[in-house]
């Protein structure tokens, strides 16, 4: 690549310019193998000695990450989100004291409360927006996670990543951000003093709904980043090639793709909230929304593709409006090119903050004056 300094949208567009050494084609290819030939004095000179831990097109999708976030330490893929998430708090050690957040990712939420909490971590859930609350549960000393999900799913609270990595710091924690939802694109947390950011890369890193990915970056190359290198490889969940191929792939349109969903949730958000069926909008670009002053600073270029609303009518006009859609799938997961639609206190049961009356929608590019339409007649569908 060129010495000039690039934006990293031209890098991801380009994959870094990695250029197939063999054949010279512009897109790097599937390494598949599983083992590699020793040297004469049974040294690997190449770096390369098993597939599990070493395989070039992980490495190739994880550089690629790496300078989207500005990870000093680098990246790690992992086969599924859940997996790059529960090796953070698999890193630890029994007796420690986590603090995170109350709304998050239903699933790892249920991780924590079950397994975590049986191998001996001490958990405690607080609204992560709420800084006097957050800093009254840490226990300085004590405390050696914070955990925090901005915009947290699927109520979009935005919480102050810088704010909340002193009071970590301070009280000699660490700070791990789920940046899902937000992307490289709208938020770097390392760059606002978070130590470790998770993606469900599942979403919107690979963007087409066909990879089950997670990822890790780390700001510094320290013992906690170096356990949780020693759980990924003694634990096996790593990323497949195939699928670092294809999450490759998506990460060099992300830019385009993010931008022009968060461009559309905006109008969403908009013209949703002036809208007779629809009670509230959740979503951060909106002035009105409590966290917007906050993303208005962390967030660049955007808002993100993820927004909820309330439905007028309560619960069975929400899930009668999903019904009904058209262009929208019902569906779970997020990020994808194609818009999703999900009624999630169905989906995640008892204890869910999710209120009953909320529908979750994924932005996806179809042209925004459709996807208002169909919801548009799927809200008057609902109360009919």
């Amino acid at each position: 690549m060129t010495k000039r300094p690039l934006h990293p949208r031209s890098l991801a567009a380009q994959a870094m310019g990695k250029i197939d050494p063999l054949t010279k084609g512009v897109v790097p290819p599937i390494h598949v193998s599983t083992t590699y030939i020793r040297d004469e004095d049974n040294a690997y000179s190449s770096g390369f000695i098993y597939g599990r831990p070493d395989n070039e097109t992980v490495h190739e999708a994880q550089a690629v990450l790496a300078m989207l976030e500005e990870a000093k330490a680098g990246a790690l893929l992992f086969g599924s989100g859940m997996a790059a998430a529960t090796a953070v708090f698999q890193a630890l050690s029994p007796g420690d004291h986590v603090v995170a957040s109350k709304v998050m990712y239903w699933a790892l939420r249920a991780w924590l409360l079950t397994e975590a909490t049986r191998w001996g971590l001490k958990i405690e859930f607080v609204e992560t927006d709420d800084l006097v609350a957050l800093k009254a549960a840490v226990k300085p000393g004590v405390t050696k996670l914070i955990w925090a999900e901005t915009p947290s799913n699927p109520l979009w609270t935005i919480t102050d990543i810088a704010a909340v990595a002193e009071i970590a710091h301070a009280a000699g924690a660490r700070l791990a951000v789920d940046s899902t939802c937000a992307s490289p694109v709208h938020t770097r947390p390392l760059t606002l003093g978070a130590d470790i950011v998770m993606h469900a890369a599942t979403k919107v890193l690979n963007g087409h709904s066909d990879v089950v990915a997670g990822a890790l970056c780390a700001r510094e190359d320290d013992e906690f980043w170096a356990r949780i290198k020693t759980v990924r490889k003694g634990q096996g969940g790593i990323l497949g090639p195939f699928e670092a191929y294809l999450l490759m792939r998506g990460m060099r349109t992300l830019h385009v793709r993010q931008e022009r969903q968060s461009a559309s949730a905006m109008t969403l958000a908009q013209k949703l909230s002036a809208h007779p069926l629809v009670s509230r909008v959740l979503y951060p670009g909106l002035p009105q929304h409590p966290g917007h002053d906050i993303a208005a600073r962390q967030m660049q270029g955007g808002f993100g593709y993820m927004l909820s609303i309330q439905v007028s009518g309560g619960e069975q006009a929400a899930i009668k409006a999903a019904a009904h859609v058209e262009l929208y799938k019902r569906a779970t997961s997020l990020g994808g090119v194609e818009s999703l639609i999900e009624h999630r206190a169905s989906i995640e049961g008892a204890g869910s903050p999710c209120p009953p009356d909320l529908l979750r929608l994924s932005t996806g590019i179809e042209d925004v004056e459709d996807l208002y339409a169909d919801l548009d007649q799927a809200l008057r569908a609902g109360h009919g």
